[in-house]
């Protein structure tokens, strides 16, 4: 009898426990889409600063917008800004190209690739070979790629449901392209936009050259994908065509910037911390309000929802708006390298970097114990259509912090549409929806308030 007495009193202590944390997720959502403001932040980011690339003047007047907001806010013990070097690329006069099938000249849209070097002022013109890999090159081999154009046209895998997954899978090319290429003699590098959506928007991206010699850097342009799909069609009928483009992009000294951080100490545990965060720097050609603006608005909004429904964290909570994820991840790496210099301790850190889609569940970097746990509180979740709990990356900006033991998450949304807009020109605060905004900063509120209410194992 004293067994089953202890028994019901323990399921009814874990009844009560889940109420609670239902009528407090509850709480949690009905403020955010009620009271939120996610969404006139980010019109402001958008609209009245713009485009954000490192080392730029929109990228300072958004650490000096964000930090004001944030101490306006009144949520936060101290809000601060963390130097950071950063890179400074820029991107110079808009991009031509075009290729000549015989007398016949069709222009196509094309951007820089990002770290990309320029071409020679009057441009490059050269006969270009369609590639689908880097095999393709070695197949090739010199005698055939020497003073020629590549054009890597393989496509996202469109058999992916998960769209990140084809994303990277894709994108070696755009990364590694040129380096390789001009191991191979190649005078410059075209590639097919990462993105499903056949559209007339090129998609920039960094790219980088390795450790070849500067000498043999050659210039890189991301074409849209009807650019790419006419000239491989073109390509089939005549593979002698030429193929011209024009760049005058270039990399300057690096200059100062700041992460932006606010902070609320921990009512019983400061010294541990919980990190929230997004990168505040986005791509030049807009004005990236879903990359990332939106994950830098909800992880603020995380302290305006705990501060509208009272609820003060046991563990020191800090909103961390990244510079430079785009072109560098120093912002991320300056971030731990001040956390193990002042010996502090992260338990939790979580990323908004995929997109102010609709939230579907977390990406999770964690011991299987920790997964578990977490796990164990989908149910919670599924009244808001949050269901998938799933092992993986959580973010680039949080990927370098370290600590005895930490959990990391990094939210999912929806990616169908995601790279419909990805580093292009139409990544606008137009395509951003508010309430899948609101929700998804609910999304990240209540599991901040799980991990802090219940902590890791």
């Amino acid at each position: 009898m004293k067994k089953l007495l202890t028994l019901l009193l323990l399921n009814s202590i874990v009844g009560l426990a889940q109420n609670s944390d239902e009528s407090q997720l509850a709480t949690i959502y009905k403020s955010a889409l009620t009271n939120s403001k996610c969404y006139s932040w980010l019109d402001y980011l958008s609209n009245s600063i713009g485009s954000r690339l490192s080392g730029s003047d929109g990228a300072q007047k958004a650490v000096e917008y964000t930090k004001i907001q944030m101490e306006a806010l009144g949520a936060f013990d101290k809000v601060y800004l963390q130097e950071v070097m950063v890179p400074k690329w820029v991107r110079g006069e808009k991009e031509t190209a075009y290729f000549l099938d015989g007398k016949k000249k069709t222009v196509v849209p094309i951007c820089a690739l990002g770290g990309s070097v320029a071409t020679p002022k009057a441009g490059i013109m050269a006969e270009i070979i369609e590639v689908q890999s880097m095999d393709d090159l070695k197949t090739l081999g010199e005698a055939k790629i020497k003073g020629k154009i590549i054009f890597f046209n393989r496509p996202m895998d469109a058999s992916q449901i998960e769209a990140f997954r084809a994303y990277f899978g894709a994108g070696d090319q755009r990364r590694a392209g040129a380096k390789e290429a001009s191991k191979y003699g190649a005078i410059a590098t075209i590639v097919r936009s990462l993105t499903y959506r056949l559209d007339d928007f090129p998609h920039t991206g960094w790219m980088g050259y390795g450790d070849i010699p500067k000498e043999q850097y050659i210039p890189s342009a991301a074409i849209s994908t009807n650019g790419a799909e006419l000239l491989s069609k073109t390509l089939k009928s005549n593979p002698k065509l030429k193929f011209y483009f024009k760049q005058s992009c270039k990399m300057e000294d690096d200059v100062l910037s700041y992460n932006v951080v606010g902070e609320i100490k921990g009512s019983e545990h400061p010294e541990k911390i919980i990190v929230v965060g997004g990168h505040l720097d986005s791509w030049d050609l807009a004005d990236g309000s879903h990359d990332d603006g939106a994950g830098c608005v909800q992880s603020m909004e995380v302290a305006n929802i705990f501060k509208n429904i009272g609820f003060k964290p046991k563990n020191t909570l800090r909103v961390v708006l990244f510079m430079n994820e785009e072109n560098g991840g120093r912002g991320g790496g300056k971030y731990q390298e001040l956390a193990q210099k002042n010996s502090e301790n992260h338990i939790f850190a979580m990323e908004s970097d995929s997109g102010g889609f609709t939230p579907r569940g977390f990406s999770l970097e964690s011991d299987a114990a920790n997964r578990k746990k977490i796990a164990n509180w989908k149910s919670l979740f599924e009244p808001y259509y949050v269901h998938v709990f799933s092992e993986g990356h959580a973010g680039s900006d949080i990927e370098p912090l370290t600590s005895s033991k930490i959990v990391k998450a990094g939210l999912l949304p929806d990616s169908q549409r995601y790279f419909d807009y990805h580093h292009a020109a139409n990544d606008t605060f137009d395509a951003i929806n508010k309430r899948e905004l609101e929700l998804g900063a609910a999304t990240m509120a209540s599991l901040i308030y799980l991990v802090d209410k219940y902590g890791i194992e």
